[in-house]
């Protein structure tokens, strides 16, 4: 019997055959990101760790959808490439959402909520991921992962295996632990210090690339961050460039 109460443990109990809906850590990669000049979307490290946090979960079938404007369920239509899983989407709602059923009961350690949301700077044309909360620490029962399509008359298309869902472990309670406060930058005669020699630094690198100045256009972005260093100082010591989570294995 495993035991539900560790504090390391995110257990997907599945209620549908092995493989019906696929599980996978996030990627690093988006083929959108593929696509830009040069790869430059690469650089930016704040959204390579945002595209890997969590787990996804792929569509079980290939299908398209077309909602025609209205309130009820019946006014989206879905069509799908082959009857294989059809019965895990539907129109269940109304006002053109999409429902996907989850293929697990999902449980997190002990208090541990589970943020339910779409793939993580993935754009899809004329259709958004609506994002659930669940405190799946504690309950035995299953949620759905929705779509709201955004534009009336728009065809939308899930291919088999594309991500629906992803799964973010979110602590209970660490956001209302936090005091947030605003105050002049100056009250941190040091934060001020820094963000000004960064500043300086930035726009003379942007200088320099204007004048065509050969390090700068060699070098073609400012890397300090990415290095996980600050205006020359030492490299941060718990400075991250990615993620390496665990796959979900058999038990």
């Amino acid at each position: 019997m495993r035991d539900t109460d560790s504090n390391h443990e995110f257990v997907a109990y599945e209620i549908l055959p092995p493989g019906t809906m696929v599980l996978s850590a996030a990627p690093v990669g988006r083929s959108w990101m593929d696509a830009t000049q040069e790869r430059f979307a690469y650089r930016c490290l704040p959204m390579l760790m945002a595209n890997q946090l969590g787990w996804l979960v792929g569509s079980a079938c290939s299908f398209s959808a077309r909602w025609n404007g209205g309130p009820l369920p019946g006014d989206t239509a879905l069509c799908f490439d082959s009857d294989r899983h059809s019965e895990l989407v539907s129109s269940l709602f109304g006002h053109g959402i999409i429902t996907f059923n989850m293929p697990c009961v999902f449980r997190t350690p002990p208090g541990i909520n589970l943020l339910v949301r779409g793939p993580a700077n993935n754009p899809k044309d004329g259709i958004s991921p609506l994002e659930g909360l669940v405190e799946a620490d504690w309950s035995s029962t299953t949620f759905t992962m929705n779509w709201k399509i955004t534009r009336p008359r728009q065809i939308v298309r899930f291919e088999a295996g594309e991500a629906i869902a992803a799964l973010l472990p979110f602590p209970r309670g660490f956001l209302e632990s936090l005091q947030p406060i605003a105050c002049p930058i100056s009250e941190s005669p040091a934060v001020n210090s820094a963000f000004l020699e960064w500043s300086q630094h930035r726009d003379a690198f942007q200088a320099r690339m204007r004048a065509g100045e050969v390090t700068a256009v060699t070098r073609g972005w400012q890397k300090e961050y990415f290095q996980g260093t600050e205006n020359g100082t030492e490299k941060f010591p718990q400075h991250q460039t990615h993620l390496s989570l665990k796959p979900f294995v058999r038990s």
